[in-house]
This record gives structure tokens, C-alpha cells and sequence, in this order.
């Protein structure tokens, strides 16, 4: 089948993967900037989307649509390598009308990758999976089933950590980087290809990755010094992220 045996097959996975990806991130930024102004209402969607069988009906769809990008993404820069052969080692200067982002897409998919292991790590496997987890009848000793749905401790409990928002920071700038190059690539893939369209798509592309990733950024920050209703927050001393108690 031409979808995914083909070059352009395979782009055109890429590129439809990726802007669901780009809807969903506008989806969740929206969601967390919810917990800056009534961390009970924030609470509130994190139980809706919690153990439900829609929420993880959504979740397996949601992994099938990031394993499936980032294989191809990852098949297409090997292919494109190779193909290459030698002759990419004989480029010393940048060609013109080429962005940074472009000729560094794997290095960023990589950071973006880390970046998610990183977020599940500190949100995903101490909310849903644990529910699920106690669902299926398993003993769950690493969580605390109290919280599982109190995604607002976990963002003050998280971003108060200094280490933990200066990683957060770069993933979101080598998200930025990823995101604004995959938009319009993504665009021009699925036959966007006239000049003034195209310039138009780009500029739309831009404007809703930069309110993405400052939308996100904005929670880290609000987080780290506890603006808004994150401040009313108490971080137990037993946790990692109990400074200053």
C-alpha cells in the first residue's frame, strides 16, 4: 500500500499525525492554564479524564499517533541520509533559505521524545496509570490514590522544583523549534503548495505553536513561583519538591 510503503505515503502519515499532535497540545495547554485560576475546576477535568473508557480510549489513540510520527519521521531521516550517502559530510556552510530547525529535526524529535518520557514520568504515571493499575486489581505502592486526580499538586509539586522547570523550559523551546518547522512541512506535504496560501499557513502555523508552547511555558512559570491558584498550594517536606519547608 502506497500510505506505507511509499515516500510520500509515509510524509503524508508524518505530516496528518503530526497536526493532530498540534491540536492535542492546543487541547491540553488550554486544559492546564485552567489550574492558574481554580485548581478545583482544573481537578475537576483530571477526574474526567481520568481511568474512563473514553479518556483511555483517547490515551491509546493518542499513543498510536505519536509512535506512528516519530517511526516515520525517524525511517524518513535514514532514508534521506543514506541517499545522501557521503555527499552530507561535504556541507560545511548552512544552504541558503534553509532554516536551522529543518536540518535538525532528529536532534530535536529526540529532545522532544526525552521531554515526553520526562512529562509522563512526572504526571501520567502518578495519575491515570496508577488508577488503572488499581482497576485491574494490581497493588500500586509507588502513588498515592488520594491524588490521583489532583493534577494541581502535581504541577506545584513538579515546577517547583528548579531543576525539574529549567528542563521543562528547554523542552518546550526544542518543541517550539520542532513544531514551527513541522506545521507548515506538514502543510506543503498535503498539497498546500501555492505561494500565497502557503506564506499565509506558515504565519497561522507560527502563531498557534507560539501560544502552545507559551501557554505551557506560563504554567511552568506560574508553578515555580506559585501565581495565582497555585500559590494556595502545600507542598509536603516529604515530597522531592518540598523546599523551604
Amino acid at each position: 500500500m502506497w500510505l506505507f510503503n511509499s515516500s510520500v505515503g509515509k510524509k503524508v502519515l508524518m505530516s496528518v499525525t503530526g497536526l493532530a499532535l498540534v491540536l492535542f497540545l492546543l487541547f491540553h495547554m488550554s486544559m492546564n492554564l485552567v489550574a492558574i485560576f481554580s485548581t478545583e475546576g482544573y481537578n475537576m477535568i483530571c477526574e474526567f479524564l481520568g481511568a474512563n473508557w473514553y479518556a483511555l480510549v483517547g490515551t491509546a489513540g493518542l499513543a498510536v499517533l505519536v509512535v506512528v510520527h516519530f517511526v516515520y519521521a525517524f525511517i524518513l531521516t535514514m532514508q534521506n541520509r543514506k541517499a545522501r550517502g557521503n555527499q552530507r559530510y561535504a556541507v560545511v556552510e548552512k544552504p541558503k533559505g534553509v532554516e536551522w530547525a529543518s536540518q535538525n529535526m532528529l536532534v530535536l524529535g529526540i529532545v522532544v521524545i526525552l521531554g515526553l518520557g520526562l512529562h509522563l514520568f512526572n504526571f501520567w504515571a502518578k495519575m491515570q496509570l496508577p488508577e488503572v493499575l488499581h482497576m485491574l486489581g494490581m497493588h500500586v505502592e509507588y502513588a498515592d490514590m488520594s491524588k490521583v486526580a489532583d493534577g494541581s499538586f502535581y504541577i506545584a509539586n513538579t515546577f517547583q522544583c528548579p531543576v525539574y522547570a529549567v528542563l521543562y523550559a528547554v523542552w518546550l523551546a526544542g518543541l517550539w523549534f520542532h513544531l514551527t518547522h513541522g506545521f507548515w512541512s506538514a502543510i506543503q506535504t498535503l498539497g498546500v503548495n501555492n505561494k500565497v496560501w502557503f506564506c499565509r499557513w506558515k504565519a497561522i502555523g507560527n502563531v498557534i505553536v507560539t501560544l502552545i508552547v507559551l501557554g505551557f511555558f506560563v504554567v511552568v512559570v506560574a508553578g515555580y513561583f506559585g501565581c495565582g491558584a497555585l500559590g494556595e498550594i502545600v507542598i509536603p517536606c516529604s515530597t522531592p519538591c518540598g523546599i523551604g519547608c
